[in-house]
């Protein structure tokens, strides 16, 4: 530690080779900091989050728990509002980080992000950081195994606006985290809409919440039991 540091910070990952990288990147690049290194959200303590104005967590090794692991983390998100809080997300585990970490404050990182955007998304802070990565945004699962479906019916951005649509999310709401127009939104839902050959948002939403559906959008490995996709939001139900 530096005598000079007069920033507090925190590293938690629970792979030994991920936590000593992380913490070699903030000692290298951000001399400021005073850096605490834990395996689990369990191990903080109040005073460690109350002093901290930074927090850099690897997710990349939580698929068991992954659930249980996001909700941990956003109640404490919700406490600790004046943390930059960086989360290095895996795959399959994204679409739970999406509907659990993001929040004004949070940047959601891939795992296999490279080095230099990883300082810049720490560097730029929590209110400047961009809240997703181009890298978790321009890779979907389905591309990146190279075992599509050759019967896929969707394009990868009209399965992304399926998918948060699906979450409840609004057009306003993923026209901002994409950085799109609401009307380009509307128009890859619509578009959608008209390949599947679906007539109005509730057959859409039953679309979904089928096996096929769950299947196009990856639903499966991040929510398991499709149960959980029965509840339509009725606010939603007349979007255009």
């Amino acid at each position: 530690m530096l005598s000079g540091c007069c920033k507090y910070g925190v590293v938690i990952s629970k792979i030994p080779v991920m936590q000593t990288g992380l913490c070699g990147i903030m000692e290298l690049h951000f001399p400021e900091y005073e850096i605490t290194s834990y395996r689990s959200p369990e191990e903080l303590t109040l005073f460690q989050l109350r002093r901290s104005s930074m927090v850099l967590v690897d997710l990349s090794g939580e698929f068991r728990q992954a659930r249980t692991v996001c909700e941990q983390y956003y109640s404490l998100l919700s406490q600790y509002r004046d943390i930059h809080w960086v989360f290095l997300v895996s795959r399959p585990i994204y679409p739970l980080a999406v509907e659990f970490l993001m929040r004004p404050e949070s940047t959601l990182l891939s795992d296999a992000e490279p080095v230099d955007l990883v300082i810049k998304a720490i560097r730029a802070g929590g209110l400047s950081a961009e809240r997703i990565s181009q890298t978790l945004l321009s890779t979907d699962h389905e591309d990146a195994s190279g075992e599509e479906d050759p019967l896929t019916l969707l394009t990868l951005s009209e399965r992304k606006v399926l998918r948060l649509l699906g979450k409840g999310w609004g057009i306003n709401q993923i026209a901002a985290l994409l950085k799109k127009s609401n009307k380009t939104i509307s128009a890859q839902k619509n578009s959608a809409m008209r390949r599947l050959a679906l007539r109005s948002n509730a057959e859409m939403y039953a679309w979904i919440n089928s096996a096929q559906g769950m299947k196009e959008l990856n639903l499966f490995s991040a929510y398991g039991d499709s149960i959980e996709w029965k509840k339509v939001p009725q606010g939603d139900m007349s979007l255009s």
